[in-house]
């Protein structure tokens, strides 16, 4: 994967978290940059770890399935996709919890983890892909960061209205990802 693909698979990744914390932000009132900041830094290092086992556990299967796994990675990229445009088009305002005055640890780490489940099944896709995993994790996290921080600071001002077209928007570009490379895998490009 180019640079490129990998920036775009970065930013699509972080969608979802850029979307639960815009949530976490508009939850509660003014968020200081230091409680952004500590979202952003927890929701990105999962979100970096998370493609890493997925990768391992990629690899241990790759030699039984390395003639499928274009369509592998195409599947679970789509799937994942169409599941992150689904939960952002079916979310409610009711799903608002009462508003907190900071966010705990654990529940800051437990909704990361639930966000970053989907980098754990791209880390499989990107296990037979030939991907330099700890740069790829890498700027996942990094992007996570930025989109989480930046969500959180948004949060207050946008509501979670925005956060719900976020996550679509991260779906639509997993898909995208997912076609591509089945395209350049297929030769039809």
């Amino acid at each position: 994967m180019s640079f490129y693909a990998i920036s775009i698979l970065a930013f699509g990744m972080s969608m979802d978290s850029f979307a639960a914390a815009i949530g976490k932000g508009a939850m509660l009132k003014r968020p200081p940059v230091s409680e952004a900041l500590r979202t952003g830094l927890i929701f990105g290092v999962i979100e970096a770890i998370t493609p890493i086992i997925g990768w391992a556990a990629g690899l241990a299967a790759s030699q039984y399935i390395m003639q499928w796994d274009h369509w592998i990675a195409f599947v679970l990229l789509f799937v994942l996709g169409v599941r992150m445009m689904k939960e952002g088009l079916t979310k409610t305002a009711d799903e608002e919890a009462e508003a907190p005055r900071r966010h705990g640890f654990w529940l800051l780490v437990t909704t990361a983890i639930a966000t970053s489940l989907d980098a754990m099944a791209v880390g499989v896709g990107l296990a037979f892909l030939n991907v330099n995993i700890v740069t790829t994790a890498l700027m996942i996290g990094l992007a996570t960061t930025i989109m989480a921080t930046t969500g959180m600071l948004l949060g207050r001002f946008l509501g979670t209205t925005i956060g719900k077209w976020a996550e679509v928007l991260g779906g639509v570009v997993l898909i995208c990802i997912g076609s591509s490379i089945l395209v350049e895998h297929l030769g039809l490009l």
